[in-house]
């Protein structure tokens, strides 16, 4: 089907974990917005609770699809990383979900369910921040997405105080610690009005991190005995595996101090993230395995991932895409500010994403609307 057809569908992009809709200017899904707009399709971005549990999460997708999707419309979900999870959730035929919709009605209405980078099997790296100290890293790389996305780069010295965190050489703990007087020099750069929003996204971080605990590895599979694809949606992932760090991954950071401080911060991220078993993989369809072969020459092992998920996790479906790209690359958040607007990126793994692959992806998503 033509999208120039498809006036009646809505593509709703879900964030992801600690992600955001909009924070003043700051735009989670700035450019996979503009994107899907550039090639026809009516977007949607919801609001959703930043680290609240999957039912939670998926109930305010819910009612946001029941304020927007008119009589008639169809509705496409696709969710970034967790946000990914909150639509397969929603699907579920029969789920209940703490809300006054009709979920069923409006799932009833689902075309297609796209993940980009999600975790359909757990993620080690929300087992290892399922902390205090964890709390306090979920909290400043939440405010140095909002910062980036503002500024462009986070300054050097807050840099190497988070890697300080990360290597476990801060203390935890009270006011006064080097977590409270990060966030709040950092804050203090921002205007006002955008301060109070970004405090407000921080607080509901701080105040509720349900969604944690089930996105280790232990709890998706209980997940994936309870939920369940609905009959006639088509269901598609976007899949990211990023270089591994060492010599070359370094090398291509290259020189600037902040990027080699934002790279060691990489190093620790991808370190965490690469535990999971051997032999823990879930099993891959043969379209499956031939997609990621053909993608990546060979198929990912169980330490591979994209900083933030390992790859195999992220297999759900049919593989829309496997790339070489980082957790945020994929939708936008990579090095090119000479784009208007342009990309700015926190996460640098020396992947070498580029503008180019960027839309490609996404001209792969459309086309998997296409054709349902």
């Amino acid at each position: 089907m033509a999208l120039t057809a498809m006036a009646a569908h809505h593509v709703y992009l879900v964030p992801g974990f600690f992600g955001f809709a909009n924070l003043g200017r700051l735009r989670y899904f700035l450019h996979v917005h503009d994107a899907l707009r550039r090639r026809g399709l009516r977007v949607h971005v919801v609001r959703t609770h930043p680290t609240a549990s999957l039912p939670r999460r998926a109930a305010r997708l819910a009612e946001t699809i029941g304020d927007t999707l008119p009589r008639g419309g169809v509705a496409h979900l696709v969710g970034h990383s967790s946000g990914g999870l909150d639509a397969r959730l929603l699907a579920t035929p029969g789920v209940a979900l703490p809300t006054a919709v009709d979920v069923e009605r409006l799932a009833a209405r689902l075309g297609a369910v796209i993940t980009v980078a999600t975790p359909h099997h757990g993620a080690p790296l929300a087992a290892a921040l399922s902390s205090v100290r964890g709390q306090q890293v979920i909290g400043l790389l939440s405010l140095a997405t909002s910062y980036v996305l503002r500024f462009g780069h986070l300054p050097l010295s807050a840099l190497l105080q988070i890697g300080e965190l990360f290597r476990g050489a801060a203390p935890a703990g009270g006011s006064g610690t080097l977590f409270d007087d990060l966030s709040s020099r950092l804050l203090a750069d921002f205007s006002v009005g955008r301060r109070r929003a970004v405090q407000r996204l921080l607080g509901e971080v701080v105040s509720d991190q349900s969604l944690l605990p089930q996105l280790t590895p232990e709890a998706m599979q209980v997940f994936n005995a309870v939920v369940h694809d609905r009959p006639g949606a088509r269901y598609g992932a976007v899949v990211t595996r990023s270089r591994p760090p060492g010599v070359r991954s370094t090398f291509a950071a290259g020189l600037d101090p902040g990027a080699q401080a934002m790279h060691g911060i990489y190093q620790a991220i991808y370190r965490l993230s690469a535990t999971s078993r051997r032999g823990s993989e879930a099993p891959l369809t043969r379209a499956q395995r031939g997609a990621l072969h053909e993608a990546y020459g060979r198929v990912p092992r169980s330490h591979a991932n994209d900083g933030i998920v390992p790859t195999r996790s992220q297999v759900w479906g049919t593989v829309i895409a496997a790339v070489d790209a980082d957790h945020l690359d994929v939708i936008g958040h990579f090095n090119d500010p000479s784009t208007r607007p342009p990309h700015y990126d926190w996460l640098t793994t020396g992947a070498g994403f580029s503008v180019a692959q960027f839309e490609a992806v996404w001209d792969r998503v459309v086309a998997f609307l296409e054709h349902g």
